[in-house]
């Protein structure tokens, strides 16, 4: 396993300031397992509910409705109420939810290229009782 240097990161600060409390809720918003799937669901542009719901397919309509809103009081989505009949309701990305697709996606290529680590870490807690 390579070695690699932390001297370069910067440390992050611990503190109970109002601006960690605002960073870690904003944190826990979108690193939401439903939240980071929605936010990457409509990337590819806007979507009905029903087209989330099947989409997504694991998904309960009790959690989609409440990720929806949760999304859409913070700023990364907006819904849309077309009055047809029966109404037809789209959700997009606003422009603060495309701006999160790229942290996302860093995020995600992260997961992928470190998963066997992880895994490899599991195993050896697992080996020895952890």
């Amino acid at each position: 396993m390579k070695a690699t240097s932390v001297t370069s990161v910067k440390p992050i600060k611990h503190t109970s300031s109002p601006d960690c409390r605002h960073v870690r809720e904003l944190l826990a918003r979108i690193g939401a397992k439903w939240s980071m799937i929605v936010v990457t669901r409509l990337a590819t542009g806007p979507m009905r509910f029903s087209e989330l719901k099947r989409d997504i397919g694991t998904i309960s309509q009790k959690m989609l409705t409440s990720t929806l809103r949760e999304l859409e009081r913070d700023g990364f989505v907006t819904r849309t109420v077309t009055p047809t009949i029966p109404p037809r309701v789209d959700y997009t990305l606003t422009d603060l939810g495309v701006d999160l697709l790229g942290p996302l996606e860093a995020l995600g290529e992260w997961a992928v290229r470190n998963q066997h680590r992880v895994e490899q870490a599991r195993e050896r807690a697992r080996e020895v009782g952890v």
